[in-house]
């Protein structure tokens, strides 16, 4: 039986788009629509985007602001 082992996402400054996707749980379209609206910030380096953690971090907040769940 093979046992799939999930890939970890090292710590980091910037992630690309792919490793954003599994940080956040979210499709590679989902991820984009969000960049477009303006609600996660993200960076172009020459023809690569990237998305800064600290926006990660900060996207996160917001749908949790958003969603009224009081995590204390």
């Amino acid at each position: 039986m093979t046992t799939l082992v999930p890939s970890v996402v090292p710590l980091r400054h910037l992630y690309k788009v792919p490793e954003a996707m599994r940080l956040l749980s979210m499709s590679r379209s989902v991820i984009y629509e969000q960049m477009r609206a303006g609600r996660l910030k993200f960076v172009k380096l020459g023809r690569s985007t990237l998305i800064p953690a600290v926006a990660i971090s900060e996207y996160v907040e917001m749908l949790i602001s958003e969603s009224g769940v009081c995590l204390d």
